[in-house]
């Protein structure tokens, strides 16, 4: 499974990832906002990768790998997962993304969500995604608005006691342009 926008690839992660995805999760900057705002070692990318794997086996969806076309870099992904870590918003599945520091600031994100949210809608005909999003992340909050996304609660990230904001997006109906 491959994906293409004008200037990314997306497809499945694999094993051969693990690297260059480490030093992406190694960045505290990058990590800052993403669960206890550590950054991950190269055996929790490792394992993480695993899961990732396992999860496009078994769901044939999952998070993906962004790439730069032009150069095949690693450059960081856009996730669909279910986001076990909010039970109050499930049944849900989550967009995310992540995107190497050096990357930052030239659209990257928006435009690999855009595309994330366009595979769950039309290729695995998903109603609603879920943006869950650190409530000091203005960056990943502008994108969320970039997408379309709305604001739909603002709650607490349980274990991790963090305030999150939720957006949402629905599927257009197939006979609205």
């Amino acid at each position: 499974m491959r994906l293409e926008t004008d200037r990314l690839v997306l497809r499945p992660f694999t094993v051969a990832d693990v690297e260059p995805f480490a030093e992406i999760n190694a960045d505290p900057q990058v990590m800052r906002y993403i669960g206890n705002g550590g950054p991950r070692t190269v055996e929790q990318t490792r394992e993480g990768v695993e899961r990732l794997v396992l999860h496009w086996d078994a769901q044939g969806w999952g998070t993906l790998a962004v790439e730069l076309k032009e150069t095949g870099e690693l450059i960081g992904f856009a996730a669909l997962a279910v986001p076990e870590f909010l039970p109050e918003i499930l049944p849900a599945v989550e967009v995310g993304w992540r995107i190497a520091r050096p990357h930052w600031g030239k659209g990257y994100a928006p435009e690999a969500a855009r595309e994330a949210i366009r595979f769950a809608f039309d290729d695995l005909d998903m109603e609603r995604l879920v943006s869950c999003i650190h409530a000091e992340n203005a960056a990943s909050m502008r994108v969320a608005e970039k997408l379309g996304m709305i604001l739909e609660r603002v709650t607490v990230v349980p274990g991790f006691e963090v305030p999150c904001r939720v957006y949402e997006i629905r599927r257009r109906p197939k006979d609205e342009p």
